[in-house]
């Protein structure tokens, strides 16, 4: 199973430890905290159509629904990917292309939950917290996050992201839904307006 995975989304476990430890070397330690999800990016829409089907044959769910403009599937694995230190990540978000800003393509943010300790979590660590990312308003509250060098993130949140998304939608447990009719948009730049990529 896990071999699987690393052969679909790559070295889940050697990205989730540098994140772990470039935190570590900015004072944070997550020992204390759970996992919320690991985020992959694709570069085009076909591509995200192929690793959603093949990562599907492995889940026991899939949500997907439309976000700043395009689907975004959150998967649960059937079994929750191990990582470091006992550790798991229950959740995968895979992402389509194309935002309004530089990403990495591949294995992109881990997401870590502090709990109840958020608001002192962001007080302690602010000078170190590249921003805050707002989500809409079914955040709960908006994940604070650190940006690298190599344009990985990771992302702090109060609850994790399925709990966040059932808090409003339901449970993710009922099999796999896709957004149904869409289509890669244009993208409109300075330029003119120009095909996003397939």
């Amino acid at each position: 199973m896990t071999d699987q995975m690393s052969d679909l989304i790559g070295d889940y476990r050697a990205f989730a430890a540098l994140q772990r430890d470039r935190l570590a070397s900015r004072g944070i330690d997550i020992a204390p905290y759970e996992l919320s999800h690991l985020a992959f990016r694709v570069p085009e829409w076909d591509q995200y159509v192929h690793l959603r089907t093949l990562l599907e044959r492995h889940a026991v769910a899939n949500r997907e629904k439309v976000w700043n403009g395009r689907p975004i599937s959150l998967i649960i694995p059937a079994q929750p990917l191990e990582v470091f230190d006992s550790k798991v990540a229950p959740l995968i978000e895979l992402i389509p292309p194309v935002h309004q800003r530089v990403y990495k393509m591949g294995l992109e943010h881990l997401g870590v939950v502090v709990g109840d300790t958020f608001d002192t979590f962001v007080e302690r660590h602010k000078p170190v917290l590249t921003g805050q990312q707002f989500q809409g308003p079914n955040s709960v509250p908006d994940p604070v996050y650190i940006l690298f060098e190599d344009f990985t993130h990771v992302k702090f949140y109060r609850q994790s992201l399925r709990a966040s998304v059932e808090r409003f939608e339901g449970p993710l447990t009922d099999g796999f839904h896709h957004v149904d009719n869409w289509v890669p948009q244009r993208l409109v730049t300075a330029t003119g307006p120009n095909p996003l990529p397939r």
